[in-house]
């Protein structure tokens, strides 16, 4: 029950801070989901330094884990808002800007990840 409830409480602020994010800054570029860029590129760069702090000599508890982890970076980062948001690019015709922002968000979550990770090895 302590396990759902951790994930259940790091989920719910880290959907609410996802939803004011996107909220403020999605309107800013046309084409271009900025709130949702940036919480996926962050929540990457989060979840790849807690992870390397998990895995190095167990640095944070399995409850952090699940707390920050599973739960706020689980709430906080979207795959789902990424794939409705790249729907509507294909439906508009949008094929450059669906292209663009696809491969900006695999990119940057993938160094996110590999940079928290290293950043969790070097402190």
């Amino acid at each position: 029950m302590k396990s759902l409830l951790l994930v259940f409480l790091g989920g719910g602020i880290g959907s609410m801070l996802r939803y004011v994010l996107s909220k403020t800054l999605n309107d800013y570029f046309q084409h271009f989901f900025l709130g949702t860029f940036l919480v996926n590129s962050i929540g990457c760069l989060l979840i790849g330094f807690l992870m390397g702090l998990s895995l190095k000599e167990n640095l944070i508890s399995q409850n952090h884990t699940l707390l920050l982890v599973t739960g706020f970076c689980g709430g906080f980062t979207t795959f789902s808002t990424f794939a409705f948001e790249k729907h509507g690019l294909l439906r508009d015709g949008a094929l450059w800007h669906f292209s663009f922002y696809t491969l900006c968000s695999l990119a940057v979550g993938v160094i996110a990840v590999t940079v928290g990770l290293w950043l969790a090895r070097v402190l």
